[in-house]
């Protein structure tokens, strides 16, 4: 009996199984949807960013139905991340099992997802373009628009551009200069490529990033699975002691 024992802890040892193992099983940061979610809940699109009317009938809000689905995203990772850790603590097959194909099923969903973003990355920035365009003009017009001049400063910073157009680069310069990078001119304005170009520019060739983050979640997932599969088949072995 001593023996059977032993032989019992030093195979538990060597799987591990427990609180430690379950931080590795649990799928980082579920609650990130569950947030967003609830932030474009009480933001919905550009006229809640934006502070402005005019802003409500662009394409870029989301719709109740996402808002919807971002918090039960949220929800079930978190939920699958709590199978997985108790699957550890309890050492139990079935739920190392079910945690193993909930991996399966989102993998799949995320991979699907990534295939309908690269597909459709042009309708994406076609959608920036015109919420761009829509704080542009609530910018420019309306003095007090403190919010859409905050996210025209975003863009004019983050991609050096200012304006939709040589145009609109002229007309933001003489009149809303401030909102132009900083350190610009009239010149310099009219020399650099527009905004609308930049954007067209970031997600062609940027997308390599998003391909990189992509990749970097699919393999902390693909290790997520062996690892639950190299528990069951511990714990199956277990009972030949």
């Amino acid at each position: 009996m001593g023996e059977v024992a032993e032989a019992q802890r030093t195979h538990q040892a060597g799987l591990g199984c427990g609180v430690p193992r379950c931080s590795s099983l649990a799928i980082s940061n579920p609650t990130s949807s569950q947030l967003g979610g609830l932030w474009w809940g009480r933001h919905p699109g550009p006229s809640g960013v934006l502070g402005c009317d005019e802003c409500a009938g662009t394409h870029v809000s989301l719709s109740p139905q996402g808002i919807y689905i971002l918090i039960a995203v949220g929800a079930v990772m978190m939920f699958v991340g709590f199978l997985g850790c108790y699957g550890a603590i309890q050492e139990s097959q079935c739920l190392l099992g079910t945690f193993f194909t909930c991996l399966v099923i989102l993998f799949a969903c995320e991979v699907a997802a990534g295939i309908w973003g690269f597909v459709n990355k042009d309708q994406i920035a076609k959608d920036v373009k015109q919420f761009y365009d829509q704080a542009l003009q609530q910018a420019v017009v309306d003095d007090d628009a403190n919010n859409a001049k905050a996210v025209v400063k975003t863009f004019h910073e983050t991609l050096d551009c200012c304006g939709s157009s040589t145009l609109a680069a002229l007309t933001t310069s003489v009149l809303k200069n401030n909102l132009c990078p900083s350190g610009s001119n009239i010149i310099s304005n009219l020399l650099k490529k527009d905004c609308h170009q930049k954007i067209d520019e970031l997600f062609s060739g940027k997308l390599y990033l998003i391909g990189i983050a992509a990749i970097v979640v699919a393999v902390i997932m693909i290790f997520e699975m062996i690892l639950s599969m190299v528990l069951c088949c511990g714990i199956r072995n277990s009972s030949v002691y």
